[in-house]
């Protein structure tokens, strides 16, 4: 009985170092943990992205303001019944005056 008993305690002194000491125990289950709670964050900010981009998208596919807001912000588009007006600084440089054309002379 004694030798089961010592049998017993060694076997759950082993089991217990396996799981709180070795690599595949407690250590594992906590970083594992982590790694999910970051990839959960990650999946967050990308669903968030593509609900912003699917508006996006849906408001250009629909409406023709967002078009045109984009056509003007990022193509540098003016519509029909518009002025375009363009703003020098003085601290622009002046364009160069352009070459005079040299013609050759009749001899």
């Amino acid at each position: 009985m004694r030798i089961f008993a010592v049998a017993l305690g060694l076997a759950l002194v082993l089991l217990q170092y396996r799981l709180w000491v070795s690599d595949q125990g407690t250590r594992e289950v906590t970083r594992l943990q982590a790694a999910v709670d970051a990839q959960t964050a990650a999946n967050r900010e990308q669903s968030e992205r593509n609900r912003q981009l699917v508006a996006e998208v849906t408001d250009l596919k629909v409406g023709l303001t967002a078009l045109e807001e984009r056509a003007r912000s990022e193509l540098g588009m003016v519509g029909n019944s518009e002025t375009f007006y363009q703003v020098v600084t003085s601290g622009t440089p002046a364009p160069a005056a352009p070459a005079t054309p040299i013609t050759a002379r009749a001899q």
